[in-house]
């Protein structure tokens, strides 16, 4: 599916290190964000639900209106309720998830997707997604794909927000590109689903952006 545009040698990283790493993350996502919209002071406290007094949270701000049949357009205006950047400035990397109630949000960087993820700041469950795959650089479905779980700061500097999870439509490339990364050891269980994402990933990779 083409992209939608408004106008235009560590140990893996496994279930098991998660809760080892995730000060790691908090470090990275204050460096991945150099100079980007939105990148000012918008850390939040968090707390073991990151909900706020009223059963909500911060990532609720910026939700958009999402049909959820297809990928909606990236537009001007749309912010990433994580970490606030213009998801449409980020082409390579941007994403979007629909809500069954007929919002939705998009995000610069499957990363953000994560912690949003594992946060929803609304009641209404995830339905539809779509998220840029990592090699076609075209909007693969998000809720099938498989996302490589690579977190190395030194090899992901230039990416926007810091390390981002890895999104390939077929298993069979994300597994194939565990033997080109190395700069990490990653094995078969640093290959996940959607679903498989909690709060442990959001820690790792957006640890200072949650809600």
């Amino acid at each position: 599916m083409d992209r939608l545009e408004g106008g235009d040698a560590s140990e893996p990283i496994t279930r098991r290190r998660l809760l080892g790493t995730a000060g790691t993350g908090t470090a990275l996502a204050v460096a991945g964000c150099l100079g980007g919209p939105g990148s000012g002071d918008e850390s939040a406290e968090d707390d073991d639900e990151g909900a706020d007094a009223a059963g909500g949270n911060r990532y609720g701000e910026d939700l958009v209106d999402h049909p959820g049949d297809e990928p909606i357009a990236f537009l001007e205006g749309q912010r990433c309720p994580v970490c606030g950047m213009t998801a449409k400035n980020y082409a390579n990397w941007y994403c979007q998830l629909a809500h069954e109630n007929g919002k939705g949000a998009v995000f610069d960087t499957p990363g953000c997707l994560f912690a949003y993820y594992a946060y929803q700041p609304i009641e209404s469950p995830v339905t539809a997604g779509w998220v840029t795959g990592f090699e076609t650089r075209d909007l693969i479905d998000a809720m099938v794909a498989h996302y490589v779980l690579v977190t190395d700061e030194q090899a992901t500097v230039d990416e926007p927000m810091g390390p981002n999870p890895r999104p390939f439509a077929d298993r069979e490339d994300a597994v194939a590109y565990l033997e080109e990364w190395e700069a990490e050891d990653l094995t078969e269980d640093d290959v996940i689903p959607l679903s498989e994402v909690d709060k442990e990933h959001a820690e790792i990779y957006r640890g200072n952006r949650l809600p």
